[in-house]
């Protein structure tokens, strides 16, 4: 599957603040804080923002950040405000347009290529649907890589949403190139050929990671899973998933059963609610559905994050090792993304278009 989350929304609560961004001993939004010891990302949002929700600090400092329940003491992390931007940062507007003006006056050049064909699907707000703005993040991430490091390459967006015929049917015969969005498992270990993660290392092309969420694992304090220190710990659980959800973090860690119990709930909240009455030992989610979950059922320290184990998805762009250009264009985007990280693009696309979704959610809530 592309996703981690069928129908997955990050529904990000910000609190707007006017601090200046000097370094904060306590945790404020718009703000640089200095981890102390003892931190997680999820306490941290806590106190800055009011929910554990920390998917908003992990992107803005993923640069420095890659286990969000280990940090080192003295680290700086930006926390942003309650528009996305970074602390005494230009807005995610102003960053955008500065970038499109470098890119405009860039010398072009007049060599004709064919566009490179891209796919995405509907239905993965806020990546990727038509409705949003861009066609969805991926969509925005996707077609700016393109006009930036240097590239200038034209490019054409479709979107067909039988999502398996992409890497089963239409990348392999050539219809499209490059593919909006799929999970990147990792192909230094051996998979099985004919399963998914096999089918995605052996036969395509994949970019960098373009976006990475984190999936946590929630439990009642007083479960005896609660101290887990790895996946193994897991072992024997009764484990809360919602309907539709992948299980790629159980796969890869060889927990799928019969090593535990999978329930599987019809939403988040349910998952919630099952490891709250003690008919499920573990929920596994991202913070955002956790935090969604937890004001629907009206719970505070009820059910808390396990603070030893996540697992990190990541997101990449698909080619088809049949293509003749594979390379040239994963290099073509590679080096547009790098170029977009190094300006702070890539966050003010990603920032942008959560803020735009939540947006869109609000108005839709209130008609």
């Amino acid at each position: 599957m592309r996703k981690l989350q069928l129908g997955h929304v990050f529904k990000t609560m910000l609190v707007a603040t006017g601090l200046s961004a000097g370094a904060a001993s306590a945790q404020e939004a718009c703000t640089n804080y200095t981890v102390s010891t003892g931190d997680t990302l999820a306490s941290i949002a806590l106190a800055a923002y009011g929910v554990s929700d920390y998917q908003n600090i992990f992107n803005a400092n993923r640069s420095v950040v890659s286990n969000p329940n280990l940090l080192e003491g003295g680290l700086v992390l930006q926390l942003p405000c309650a528009d996305g931007s970074l602390p005494n940062g230009l807005s995610a507007e102003a960053v955008i347009q500065q970038q499109e003006q470098f890119a405009a006056a860039r010398p072009t050049n007049n060599v004709y290529k064919p566009p490179i064909k891209l796919v995405t699907g509907n239905d993965w707000a806020p990546f990727a649907d038509e409705s949003l703005p861009g066609g969805g993040m991926m969509a925005r991430l996707a077609s700016t890589a393109l006009q930036r490091g240097g590239n200038s390459r034209e490019f054409s967006i479709s979107f067909v949403d039988d999502w398996s015929s992409h890497l089963e049917v239409l990348l392999p015969l050539g219809a499209f190139d490059v593919s909006l969005a799929w999970t990147l498992p990792d192909c230094t270990v051996r998979h099985d050929p004919d399963s998914s993660s096999g089918r995605r290392c052996n036969e395509f092309l994949r970019t960098l990671p373009v976006y990475e969420t984190i999936t946590a694992y929630f439990m009642r304090p007083d479960n005896d899973f609660f101290g887990a220190q790895s996946y193994e710990d897991f072992r024997g659980s009764t484990f809360c998933r919602p309907k539709g959800y992948s299980t790629i973090d159980l796969e890869v860690n060889n927990m799928l059963p019969p090593a535990l119990e999978l329930m599987v709930a019809e939403k988040p909240a349910d998952c919630i609610e099952a490891v709250m009455l003690g008919s499920a030992d573990i929920a596994g989610m991202t913070p955002d559905l956790f935090e969604s979950a937890r004001a629907e059922l009206g719970i505070t320290a009820d059910v808390q994050e396990n603070p030893n184990v996540n697992y990190v998805t990541s997101y990449g762009f698909l080619i088809s090792k049949t293509n003749p250009f594979g390379r040239e264009y994963v290099a073509l985007l590679n080096r547009g993304l790098n170029d977009m990280r190094q300006s702070g693009e890539w966050y003010a696309i990603v920032s942008q278009s959560l803020r735009d979704h939540n947006e869109m959610l609000r108005a839709a809530e209130a008609n």
